[in-house]
């Protein structure tokens, strides 16, 4: 007992000291693409371009993402720059930092720069990784004490609230200065199909040509920010290199970290993996005019009191979304796990309405969101966007099995969305990793990428069946009342009047929640 209040105290005093202290570092940059390497000479036709056309690729499907990875990996020349969210203690998450290793060896620089707040036990893989030469690691807003236990952790985080509350929410991927993938795809089994419980349907766009260029030079704002610190000064390595470096193999073994299955011959729109793309010589990637886009990595942390504070600061991606979605002229069409509009959201829903713009919105269902206090929230919002004729899809693991084009992917796991998506008049397409959420918003940093293409946009249209929606439930309201009823998507168009799928008590325990957590926290 006596020990586990010394560990408490002990908890609470390292978070209310603060960081500590790091001499500063120099301005470390990125490597360019150049024609000295394969992946470099591949993209070249896309940085040549007197157009300033980008090139880009639909990963819809989660083999096909997790190949582009792993191949972009393995034939990395140069350099590897990973900036993530999550990155799991289990199968997916260790493949991936073996793979970061192999390259290393190879004389590949690796970067990696994770946010801290999912990193409990992982610090024994990342002291080993960064034990190998040609490797840095950095923490974004990192823990400071209790590191090894959850419960701990939350001590911390209850000590340091303002700080610690504030998460870096990017996920971004780039090999050699010449490809990047950005989209919603954190690095962990559920990402990929590959966890036995519950897995997600999510979005990733694998790009080359200038929104590269604007990709890395987001990625070294991040890496040299004050709110970015080495590893080595929040976890100090306690053996020698050699030591770490032999927990290191024996942690990402084959058996730890077993090879994914290879995926399937095409992807859904005639495809083949990006290996064998590569061999060829030739990528064919759609033209698109794209930008990316970046919260600063001190968002949240320094105070806006007034309006005059919000104007000296660069728009944040949230307010650059909401200025796109207000030029939309005929559609607007939104995939997000959660979706909290808002006072500010539902008055821009109004307007669009207004205009006669077509709007849909598809997110997660009660029974299935992974973050069911978000969900009580968005039922505010329901009856209202009902009432303004937005179309509302809540997609759920019953409907999924019953899916044409699902089912066989989630036969033995719960599905749920993850995807961030926002398609505007069908012809712009925003991705990245903003959800629709007053987290998202005003808290946590994020990364969009905006490109206007038809054809990538009608394939992120065919990608969510936006037009042939199978594997959600579709809402409406009863005629000549607010309440809400749910109609399935299978062909077989069952009613219902109360939310399918999700039993009483599971209802009533959420609402006695939601009555204590606001919804901008959330």
């Amino acid at each position: 007992m006596l020990r586990c209040l010394a560990l408490v105290l002990a908890c609470l005093l390292s978070a209310c000291a603060g960081l500590p202290a790091v001499p500063p570092t120099p301005y470390v940059p990125a490597i360019p693409a150049s024609p000295a390497t394969e992946l470099g000479r591949l993209a070249a036709p896309f940085n040549a371009g007197p157009d300033g056309l980008s090139g880009a690729h639909v990963l819809a499907q989660a083999a096909f993402a997790l190949d582009a990875r792993l191949e972009l990996m393995r034939r990395a020349q140069a350099s590897l720059d990973l900036q993530y969210y999550l990155l799991g203690n289990d199968k997916t998450g260790k493949l991936i930092l073996r793979e970061l290793r192999d390259a290393a060896v190879r004389g590949v620089r690796v970067r990696l720069l994770l946010d801290d707040f999912y990193t409990t036990k992982l610090d024994p893989l990342l002291l080993g990784l960064a034990a190998y030469p040609n490797v840095e690691i950095r923490l974004f807003n990192p823990f400071v004490a209790g590191r090894d236990h959850s419960a701990t952790r939350w001590m911390s985080f209850a000590a340091d609230f303002r700080r610690l509350n504030h998460r870096m929410h990017n996920k971004l991927f780039v090999a050699d200065g010449a490809f990047a993938i950005a989209g919603g795809r954190n690095l962990a089994d559920e990402y990929f199909l590959r966890s036995d419980g519950a897995n997600f349907i999510d979005l990733d766009m694998l790009m080359a040509g200038p929104v590269v260029t604007e990709l890395e030079t987001i990625f070294d704002n991040y890496w040299n920010s004050e709110v970015v610190w080495p590893l080595e000064t929040i976890v100090p390595a306690l053996e020698p290199p050699a030591a770490l470096q032999a927990n290191f193999e024996r942690l990402t073994s084959r058996k730890a970290a077993p090879l994914p299955p290879a995926p399937p011959a095409t992807d859904m729109f005639g495809d083949p993996p990006l290996g064998i793309l590569i061999d060829r010589g030739r990528l064919e990637l759609i033209p698109a005019r794209a930008n990316a886009v970046a919260d600063s990595p001190n968002k949240a942390l320094r105070p806006e009191d007034d309006d005059a504070a919000r104007e000296r600061r660069p728009p944040t991606v949230a307010e650059r979304m909401r200025v796109q979605l207000d030029l939309a002229r005929s559609d607007v069409d939104i995939v997000s796990p959660y979706f909290l509009p808002g006072e500010e959201g539902m008055a821009q829903i109004a307007r669009l309405r207004a205009r006669d713009v077509r709007m849909s919105v598809a997110t997660n269902s009660l029974a299935d969101t992974d973050e069911p206090l978000v969900n009580i929230n968005y039922n505010d919002y329901r009856v209202e966007m009902l009432r303004l004729g937005v179309r509302l899809y809540e997609v759920s693991s019953e409907q999924i099995k019953r899916s044409l084009n699902l089912r066989k992917a989630f036969r033995q796991s719960r599905g749920r969305l993850h995807a961030k998506l926002a398609l505007i008049d069908r012809e712009w397409s925003l991705i990245g990793s903003l959800n629709f959420d007053p987290r998202s918003a005003h808290i946590n940093t994020e990364l969009g990428v905006r490109l206007e293409s038809f054809e990538v946009a009608h394939r992120l249209l065919d990608a969510f069946q936006v037009d042939n929606v199978e594997s959600a439930y579709e809402l409406r309201l009863k005629p000549g009342s607010d309440q809400i009823q749910w109609v399935s998507t299978d062909g077989e168009n069952v009613v219902y009047d109360e939310e399918p799928d999700a039993n009483v008590l599971v209802r009533l325990k959420l609402l006695l929640f939601s009555w204590f957590v606001p919804s901008d926290l959330l």
